[in-house]
């Protein structure tokens, strides 16, 4: 547990840092605006600390998500019978019509189901 809050706090740190890599970026760009100095590169500093959070960003995300899945839908079918395909839970109806056709359906004891 100790070390997925670890990897939460470096995902907030990349963040954070990326942050300031896009204020910096601006910062420089408004410093050449004034001094009018003609814009080639952000200078060393600014694109390593850019490189570095997005590894760590990608990093820390990695380790957050979890497992990734197949892609393939059929690696996740292969298990599965055709009996189970269909069977899904939340298509079932249990208040129809249908019980009013039995015989032994009596409607003075309705249950509601809350």
């Amino acid at each position: 547990m100790a070390v997925k809050n670890f990897h939460k706090f470096l995902l907030v740190v990349g963040f954070v840092s990326l942050i300031h890599v896009a204020y910096s970026a601006a910062q420089h760009r408004t410093y050449l605006r004034i001094t009018e100095q003609e814009f080639n590169s952000l200078p060393f500093d600014i694109v390593l600390q850019a490189v570095v959070s997005l590894i760590v960003l990608v990093y820390s995300i990695l380790q957050v998500v979890g497992e990734f899945r197949e892609i393939r839908a059929a690696v996740d079918l292969q298990a599965k019978s055709w009996e189970t395909l269909g069977n899904i839970p939340s298509f079932y109806i249990f208040n129809h019509r249908g019980k009013s056709l039995s015989g032994q359906y009596d409607d003075s004891v309705e249950t509601s189901v809350d």
